[in-house]
């Protein structure tokens, strides 16, 4: 069986596991392809640099609604933005997207950045990865502003009604490992409800490390423990499950 991580952050300078490991053990568990993804304009550059070195490996560029305060008006990081996005071994824009649940950044600029960031994704033709929290009623508007986009709601946790809005705009949906310790029904129902032509896997690493692991430090061969639990949930085959999880993020992310 074969995996993508299409969500993580192993070249993160404070990773604390050695990444060059990771992937080795993410590979004998079965993930061949993942894809590194920047939060800033630094580490967007750490995942390209990262991905150009190892094979089966891509990067996404993009800034963090949490740093919107302070690369709103940052021309000059946009520019390098857009200089990473034309580079070969980036395949989207993000992470990029709406917090309010947190507010690290005033609304007002982490929507001033999503536009910006949705310009860059038309402009280089590349789908997007995208975090939005607390924030899909001012993030629906600003999607349908730009015809043409495509990409993954990362680490995707709402309800039905907003999967609904979600499906409707061709977008896929990240799952990781929340909902494998997830109480929430709601979330639950909605991961028996996403088709199977529009899930993507994903672990988030170093964060959110699924059940049985819950403590230690996430990395790619995780992504097999959420694969096996949603399978089991949705009454899947998991060979199935994998194959159709692949294929979706091939499809989505233009990955060989």
């Amino acid at each position: 069986m074969e995996f993508v991580d299409t969500h993580c952050h192993i070249q993160f300078d404070d990773y604390a596991l050695n990444a060059e490991q990771v992937l080795r053990d993410g590979v004998a568990a079965g993930v061949t392809r993942a894809i590194a993804v920047g939060c800033t304009p630094k580490d967007s550059q750490q995942g390209v640099t990262f991905a150009e070195a190892h094979d089966g490996v891509f990067a996404a560029v993009g800034i963090h609604p949490h740093e919107a305060h302070h690369y709103q008006d940052d021309t000059v990081a946009l520019k390098k933005l857009s200089e990473l996005a034309g580079q070969k071994p980036t395949v989207a824009i993000g992470e990029c997207g709406l917090d309010y649940y947190y507010n690290h950044s005033p609304k007002e600029a982490q929507r001033v950045l999503l536009e910006r960031q949705l310009q860059l994704a038309t402009d280089h033709n590349l789908p997007v990865l995208f975090h939005v929290r607390d924030a899909f009623d001012d993030f629906f508007p600003i999607f349908d502003a730009f015809p043409g986009i495509t990409g993954v709601v990362h680490s995707f946790t709402a309800g039905s009604k907003v999967l609904e809005k979600v499906l409707k705009r061709g977008l896929y949906v990240g799952l990781n490992g929340i909902i494998t310790f997830s109480k929430d029904e709601a979330q639950l129902r909605m991961a028996q409800q996403v088709p199977l032509n529009r899930i993507v896997l994903e672990t988030d690493a170093p964060f959110l490390t699924p059940k049985p692991f819950r403590g230690k430090v996430c990395e790619l061969k995780h992504v097999v423990e959420t694969a096996r639990f949603l399978s089991d949930l949705r009454g899947e085959p998991l060979d199935g499950f994998a194959k159709a999880t692949t294929d979706n993020a091939q499809a989505v992310l233009k990955i060989a």
